[in-house]
């Protein structure tokens, strides 16, 4: 690749990295308003059960794969370095939440929820790039096949 093309990919590799985490926090803060609306999950600022914190890491995990998907859809090469570039900045963030709430009280729940976030990322990431990258291989298999 020459200079002039690395240079048109990168605004196009940014916004698949940021399309991809976009989609992953929506997705989740939406989630999270319906089941407060609807009453499965508790007000904000109070503590919830475990059993809850797992079905948050749940859906949070299929999301982060389908945002992995994502960005390694809309990446303009190497959709799976793409995908982990997200879940790098998706493990700093969770890093960074985890150090913040670690103390902060009994509110924020247990220590294994912002661990199993920052654990499953990179797994998460991995699937929704191996997802991308086997739909390149059957396209490419498919043309040679018909060509």
């Amino acid at each position: 690749m020459n200079t002039a093309q690395s240079s048109r990919n990168l605004p196009r590799s940014i916004g698949a990295v940021v399309a991809g985490i976009v989609i992953g926090a929506v997705l989740s803060i939406l989630t999270d308003i319906l089941l407060r609306s609807a009453g499965i999950f508790p007000a904000l600022g109070v503590r919830m059960a475990d059993s809850l914190l797992a079905l948050a890491t749940a859906y949070r995990t299929v999301y982060s794969v389908l945002a992995a998907y994502v960005t390694a859809r809309l990446a303009p090469n190497r959709p799976m370095f793409h995908a982990l570039v997200g879940a790098f900045i998706g493990i700093v963030v969770a890093t960074i939440g985890a150090i913040v709430t670690w103390n902060a009280g009994p509110q924020y729940g247990p220590h294994w929820y912002p661990i199993a976030l920052i654990v499953l990322a990179l797994p998460a990431a991995w699937a929704g790039g191996r997802i991308r990258e086997a739909q390149i291989a059957k396209a490419k298999s498919s043309a040679a096949t018909a060509g």
